[in-house]
């Protein structure tokens, strides 16, 4: 059993379909994702950003299961 990865306080829903959004169209990569983040949400600072940033990584293919790995196990 996986565990979960625990959202901090500072992670929204808008902040997370922000970045879903944002990978989808290719602007960058996501571990260029910061500033992108503190644009779109007012100068926000560097910290909260990361922290944001790091949960998306963290917690994508738990929030985007592959349709396709239950039939590899």
């Amino acid at each position: 059993m996986q565990d979960k990865t625990i959202q901090p306080a500072c992670v929204t829903e808008t902040h997370l379909l922000f970045l879903d959004a944002l990978r989808l169209t290719g602007l960058t990569n996501m571990y260029g994702a910061r500033p992108y983040i503190q644009k779109a949400f007012n100068g926000m600072d560097d910290r909260t950003a990361s922290k944001i940033l790091a949960y998306w990584m963290a917690s994508f293919e738990e929030r985007h299961p592959d349709p396709d790995s239950e039939a590899r196990q």
